[in-house]
């Protein structure tokens, strides 16, 4: 759908002067109301205002878009409005928002605030067309210029002599660059990768299409004759795309990032030759690295985040019904069965076991899709649940005395990996077979096979693997005094380092593995406390040096800080890195020590936590609690004074 198609008149005003972020949610509510498309003007503000607390929709370069999708409005539509001296809206860049596009989407229906958000992303991102916009005097005008960057923009719309440059080039001869954006959880950032390379390749001459595989599907898909005349792709993404179709050409494989900030040298590696030839391995239609194109590191990585990020809901909804069945239960009554003694801890206990118990399975299933695709998934399951389980051929055969030997998370992360590459070698293997038999191979042969395979190996490896951590769990049992607090600093200090990457995620799936212990107890409990701990203290060392030294932040710094004070106590360790990315080097040190101190006055006070996630809202099933939010406090406070003397005062 247009954006013309969208906004009305009625939604639109020019040269407005506003004075806060709230002042101007109020003025284009108060538009989208004019146009007839809410139900309840009030309810819907208060859909704005909460996608505004989860993270600000300045977009920066002077754009706005706050969007919601809320059951008061009646009919999709958009309200615009320019402020051509600025106001200050928290922008990501913190620079003043002088255009806004307030998006309304029905509750219930298709993703149309999704497709105007991609839409609007990719048109604002002219500086030139943004000045138009702003310097717009009548309504009328401002529609105009909106239609026609469209229409350049989206040619497939409009009629053949009015498509665009690049168009007319890929019908005298090709196209010479192509390229490919995605990113995993975000909207904006696929379609700005894709809108700087196109306009970038416009300032050097060169025709370049780019295919968007955003959240409403891929986009301005490339086709096999573009890919086969051009010099070279680029892609530009951050999760999997389909790369089997570039076997045998030129390939830059890179962070959506760099597709935003480093188009020109990008587009200039793809002209100069300098990008490696990709060779498709078969391994799977949607790869987006091989050995060649990314180091094995960060293949591995992303291989493993697939999984962690699709078992985290098991283990953190699981493990709080848990946790809260502890709280709501009665110990003295049969300490045995603490946490089932009472109707409703037994109730939320059981319920939690069972979301527990898909963790592993989920955590190999999805690690090995991500090797192997979809074939890969029921082998992946297979491994984890015999992981789980423990199943040795002793205990298959029913030999006297052979008992099970759970090889728990480890057992589950090498099923993973072992099960996706069965599931490769397998492709290989019956690539040989008759094309006729081509129907039978992903719903007969890659899970029979798969899973025969993949049971015999995981049954074979459970005791050596089960050895292996049940050595870990006595070692981390053993530990006690100084040994137990240095591990508490250490895991609590990664999850500072990078704040959500791979040294925050590993100390984070470290202290949720341990819940996953038979029979879990204080030394595991523990681990997650410190882990924890670590985690909430960036947000909160911020959110307190933006109050107490006021004078080394921005007035934007400063209400994002207020912020950080609800990210820090709910454990949301992301709200420090707007901060941490625009100033490592004075921001990260005092975060570091801040949260390697909690970690370690955490193991020190005996604190234990059963819960993986929720921060002040769990404190109840805490053990020790008061002294763990002492621990919590005093690494926040350590933080926050070793931040006012690295961040020196701004000038004013």
């Amino acid at each position: 759908m247009r954006i013309t198609e969208l906004l009305k008149t009625e939604g639109i005003e020019l040269g407005v002067s506003v004075d806060s972020k709230e002042d101007a949610i109020d003025r284009l509510t108060g538009l989208m109301d004019k146009t007839g498309n809410l139900s309840d003007r009030e309810e819907y503000k208060k859909g704005i205002l909460a996608r505004e607390e989860m993270s600000t929709t300045g977009i920066g370069g002077g754009i706005a878009i706050p969007h919601s999708k809320n059951a008061a409005v009646k009919k999709a539509g958009l309200a615009a409005m320019t402020v051509p001296d600025g106001v200050d809206y928290d922008s990501m860049d913190g620079e003043p928002t002088k255009v806004f596009f307030m998006i309304a989407a029905p509750a219930e229906g298709s993703d149309v605030h999704l497709e105007a958000l991609a839409r609007l992303s990719t048109i604002l991102m002219d500086p030139a067309f943004l000045d138009k916009l702003i310097n717009a005097s009548t309504k009328e005008e401002f529609l105009k210029y909106i239609d026609e960057k469209e229409t350049a923009k989206f040619p497939e719309e409009a009629k053949e002599d009015k498509a665009e440059p690049a168009v007319r080039e890929e019908k005298k001869g090709g196209l010479r660059v192509l390229a490919v954006t995605a990113c995993p959880t975000g909207i904006a950032h696929t379609f700005m990768a894709a809108e700087a390379l196109e306009n970038k390749a416009k300032e050097m001459g060169i025709a370049l299409k780019a295919e968007t595989n955003g959240s409403g599907g891929a986009k301005n898909v490339l086709t096999k004759e573009e890919i086969k005349h051009c010099d070279g792709i680029i892609v530009a993404a951050d999760k999997n795309v389909e790369m089997a179709r570039f076997d045998g050409k030129q390939v830059l494989q890179t962070k959506v990032a760099d597709g935003i900030h480093k188009p020109e040298e990008l587009i200039q590696t793809i002209l100069d030759g300098k990008a490696p030839v990709y060779h498709h391995s078969g391994a799977s239609e949607d790869e987006t690295a091989n050995e060649e194109g990314e180091g094995i590191g960060r293949t591995i990585y992303k291989h493993l985040m697939n999984g962690v990020s699709h078992m985290l809901p098991f283990v953190i909804g699981g493990g709080i019904l848990i946790a809260l069945a502890f709280l709501f239960d009665n110990q003295a009554i049969d300490p045995s069965n603490f946490g089932k003694n009472t109707e409703l801890a037994a109730v939320l206990k059981t319920i939690g076991e069972q979301a527990f118990g898909f963790m592993l399975p989920v955590l190999a299933g999805f690690i090995a899709m991500s090797i192997a695709d979809r074939p890969g998934l029921a082998v992946g399951f297979v491994g984890g649940a015999l992981a789980n389980a423990g199943y040795t051929f002793g205990n298959v055969m029913n030999f006297a005395e052979a008992k099970p030997v759970s090889s728990g998370f480890l057992g589950a992360l090498l099923a993973g990996f072992l099960a996706g590459y069965i599931v490769v070698l397998l492709k290989k293997i019956f690539d040989k077979l008759p094309n006729a038999l081509e129907g039978l191979k992903p719903i007969l042969l890659y899970p029979v096979c798969g899973i025969l395979v993949m049971g015999v190996v995981m049954i074979a490896i459970n005791p050596i693997m089960g050895a292996i951590n049940t050595g870990l769990n006595n070692f981390l049992s053993s530990m006690s005094g100084t040994s137990s607090i240095l591990l508490g600093a250490v895991l609590g200090g990664m999850m500072s380092v990078d704040m959500g990457g791979p040294f925050n995620k590993a100390a984070y799936v470290f202290g949720t593995a341990q819940l996953t212990v038979a029979n879990a107890g204080p030394e595991q409990y523990a681990i997650m406390a410190a882990v924890m701990a670590g985690g909430m203290v960036p947000p909160l060392a911020i959110a307190l040096c933006t109050t107490f030294f006021k004078n080394r932040f921005s007035e934007s710094e400063r209400k994002s800080g207020i912020v950080n004070y609800v990210m820090g106590l709910s454990f949301i360790t992301e709200g420090a890195i707007p901060f941490a990315a625009g100033d490592p080097i004075h921001i990260l040190p005092p975060c570091i020590i801040g949260s390697a101190a909690a970690g370690a006055l955490s193991m020190a006070f005996k604190c234990g936590l059963p819960a993986p996630h929720g921060g002040l809202f769990v404190i109840g099933v805490v053990t020790n609690p008061l002294m763990y939010l002492v621990a919590v406090a005093v690494g926040a406070v350590i933080g926050m004074l070793i931040m006012s003397v690295t961040r020196k005062p701004l000038n004013k």
